[in-house]
């Protein structure tokens, strides 16, 4: 299927921050195989076109270990049959799987006169936030991208930009299996727990779609827009 066959909307500026006069479209994709995903992404910032807008893309990756730029494959310990693939966003080795919601920002952030410090700020506030919401008390290390329950990590930053424009994004773990997280060294810290929302609060078969329509507000109010 190609992007415009799944369910997307498009929101408008809630206000006239500087910086945010253009609208937003937000896709949601579902189950998907990673490197697809990736590749058309990438596509996207490597080829500026003035009429494409700034998206967010809400979904879920089939089983792999990705490894950023800068990453060790030492902290893979034990792959398994997962698959593991080299990408260019920053950070280290993480797992993508179902049951864990990935939100990929593709955002000109020359046009939004945002850094990257603005953005990695804005993406974790937005995931503090949404877990707020659940009654989940999470916080933000300096050192560390990310955040995290009571010391454990719920939730990874990787970003890259390309000619003014941010790809790649965050995942946060909602409902999954967590055992691959001990097949790594997360984010290459060894014994780094990892926790996810489903251990925090009462589950339901709605979760996923519940978190997911909450960190698509958090995010658009982080970003100026109108939540929906």
């Amino acid at each position: 299927m190609r992007l415009n066959d799944y369910r997307w909307i498009e929101v408008e500026p809630s206000s006239n921050k500087e910086g945010c006069e253009q609208s937003l479209i937000i896709r949601r994709l579902g189950l998907q195989d990673y490197e697809p995903i990736w590749k058309s992404m990438r596509y996207i910032a490597e080829h500026p076109n003035d009429k494409r807008g700034d998206e967010i893309w809400l979904l879920s990756h089939k089983p792999i270990f990705t490894l950023g730029q800068a990453a060790d494959r030492k902290n893979i310990i034990d792959a398994g049959n997962i698959p593991v693939i080299d990408i260019d966003r920053g950070g280290q080795v993480t797992y993508h799987g179902p049951g864990q919601l990935v939100a990929y920002i593709l955002l000109d952030i020359r046009k939004r006169r945002m850094n990257v410090r603005d953005l990695v700020s804005a993406l974790e506030s937005s995931i503090v936030n949404s877990l707020s919401h659940f009654g989940i008390s999470a916080q933000t290390r300096p050192k560390a991208p990310g955040v995290y329950v009571n010391e454990a990590k719920i939730g990874a930053l990787g970003l890259r930009i390309k000619n003014g424009k941010s790809y790649h994004g965050l995942s946060l773990n909602v409902d999954m299996d967590l055992a691959p997280f001990s097949k790594i060294n997360p984010c290459g810290f060894e014994n780094l727990e990892v926790t996810q929302v489903s251990d925090h609060i009462e589950t339901s078969k709605f979760l996923m779609r519940d978190c997911s329509e909450i960190l698509s507000k958090k995010l658009l109010g982080e970003l100026g827009y109108d939540a929906r």
